[in-house]
């Protein structure tokens, strides 16, 4: 048997095989957890509820199942952080807000019911900002407490990247998933929109909203997500798909080394310094493998769509809170649902038709690059908790629904985290994550900061 104390800096792959073929036990598991989470989340607060009796007695079903010979899910007895947006029945899901305290869905969201299929334990709901959006959560990022881990699914980054559990889950409407695990230097994945339903998650705006996983590499992520796709007839924006093969697409050999296309964007005047030069470094290390391409002119526009559909979709979703607890909320969310309320139907309309435009100039590119690669942030995580950083750099991957995965294979000036985002065609995760896989073994991260 694995000694306890170890288990929880095991992978998620490591962990779901240890318990397989006997090497551990999902209790023993989830006590690793449960240790590290009381050694270090009194600094990093990446917990919105955590019922530890809860997560044994779940621990101690998995057990006994295995004991039955029963066939495991690919997930059995693997913990699990869910971002605080998403319902768990008979467990708080409060939306990072005052205004839903002490709410208990009476269902479970459809991924949760797709984890628990899978044999995984759901350890409990991690820190998310207000509503999902801007204004800062407690959290903190776990390599210098004095810098934000990002949002907006800040919790869920932070636990992973602090050995609290080896996989969470988040969502992203602009750059919420990319950017937390960029700055807290872990492996992030948003999927092609609409591969995963997001029935029983908290609405932001529907062209955009997109559920994300986090990792401790490339191989985890896949796995997770891999349970969580599929047709959810809540979810108008599913459609039902053949089982996608993400983890063994992950730990695949390309049949050639990918060819990388650098694509600084129209947020690239946003990068700092030391950004600047380590991609230069990255684009050098790789060589012919990796060549400059500029978007097309429309794609300038990119930014001032997605606000649109953004804050159309705040006005739309959450204007519920303004009007029963206007004064309850930030600044931040106020101005973004009053901005809502003025998006004329024209105006909305007209960006849902961008969405096709911009991929059709991105399908140009993917016909010839097997990935983007770009910045997955401005830099390293601010210094101060007042701001969850800059998503200008994921903002156009979210509105056109390219899958997106970020790796915390660089550093920043500091010793932070600088994470490497490449960007694949819509449909394509696959061949994103088969790339990703081997860039992450062409480049050695560096360790971050302590």
């Amino acid at each position: 048997m694995a000694r306890t104390d170890a288990l929880a800096h095991w992978s998620a792959t490591d962990l779901a095989a240890g318990i397989a073929a006997g090497e551990c036990t999902c209790a023993q598991a989830i006590e690793a957890c449960l240790a590290r989470i009381a050694e270090i989340d009194p600094q990093v607060e990446a917990w919105a509820f955590l019922d530890p009796e809860f997560a044994r007695q779940q621990a101690r079903a998995a057990d006994q199942h295995r004991g039955t010979g029963r066939p495991l899910g690919p997930l059995h007895g693997v913990p699990v952080g869910l971002k605080d947006i998403i319902d768990t029945r008979g467990m708080p899901t409060e939306n990072g807000t005052v205004l839903d305290a002490d709410r208990r869905p009476r269902r479970n969201a459809a991924i949760v019911s797709r984890l628990q299929a899978a044999g995984a334990v759901i350890m409990g709901k991690t820190v998310t900002t207000e509503l999902a959006y801007y204004a800062p959560s407690k959290t903190r990022n776990p390599h210098d407490p004095a810098r934000t881990p990002g949002g907006s699914s800040s919790g869920s980054a932070a636990a992973v990247a602090s050995g609290m559990v080896p996989l969470a889950v988040g969502t992203q409407t602009n750059g919420s998933v990319i950017r937390p695990a960029a700055f807290c230097g872990v492996v992030g994945y948003k999927p092609t929109f609409g591969l995963i339903p997001r029935t029983g998650i908290l609405a932001q705006s529907w062209p955009l909203d997109t559920v994300g996983v986090f990792g401790r590499s490339v191989a985890d992520a896949a796995l997770l997500a891999e349970c969580l796709i599929g047709h959810d007839p809540g979810d108008r924006a599913t459609t039902p798909v053949a089982a996608q093969g993400l983890p063994a697409a992950a730990a695949a050999r390309p049949p050639l080394p990918p060819l990388f296309a650098f694509v600084a964007s129209p947020a690239w005047h946003h990068a700092e310094a030391d950004t600047k030069e380590a991609f230069a470094e990255l684009a050098d290390a790789l060589g012919d493998q990796c060549q400059r391409v500029d978007l097309p002119e429309p794609f300038e526009r990119g930014h001032a769509v997605h606000r649109t559909l953004m804050k159309a979709g705040f006005s739309r979703n959450l204007g519920s809170y303004f009007n029963r607890g206007r004064d309850q909320l930030s600044s931040h969310m106020r101005e973004a649902i009053e901005d809502g309320r003025k998006v004329l139907a024209h105006d909305y309309l007209a960006a849902v038709d961008w969405i096709e435009v911009l991929n059709a100039g991105l399908d140009q590119i993917f016909e010839r690059f097997d990935a983007i690669v770009t910045p997955a942030a401005p830099g390293e995580a601010p210094q101060g908790l007042e701001t969850t950083g800059n998503p200008a750099f994921c903002t156009l991957w979210t509105l056109c629904g390219t899958p997106a995965v970020t790796l915390p294979l660089l550093r920043g000036a500091n010793g932070m985290p600088l994470g490497v985002q490449l960007v694949g065609r819509r449909g394509y995760d696959a061949r994103l994550l088969r790339s990703a896989g081997w860039l992450a073994n062409f480049v050695t991260p560096t360790p971050a900061a302590a």
